[in-house]
């Protein structure tokens, strides 16, 4: 079972990944420096390293679906 702690929602938008909210600073929209090709390797079991531009808060993203990243430590976003 996937702890929920550890999952943020995204968006692709005309290829383009989001998140509607940053879980460090609530900015809303935030368009991560992902590329669409990446998931695939994500989903294949490697890590990336992501920073979120609007506070330079960092995970690091261990699994990805559709709908979620699965990130190494829980988010303060989720309790």
């Amino acid at each position: 079972m996937v702890p929920f702690e550890r999952t943020w929602p995204y968006d692709i938008i005309m290829g383009d990944i989001y998140v509607s909210s940053c879980p460090f600073c609530d900015g809303e929209n935030v368009l991560l420096p992902l590329r669409p090709e990446e998931l695939k390797l994500i989903q294949e079991g490697k890590k990336r390293l992501l920073v979120f531009p609007c506070c330079h808060n960092q995970i690091t993203v261990i699994d990805i679906d559709r709908d979620y990243l699965l990130a190494d430590r829980a988010l303060p976003g989720r309790k």
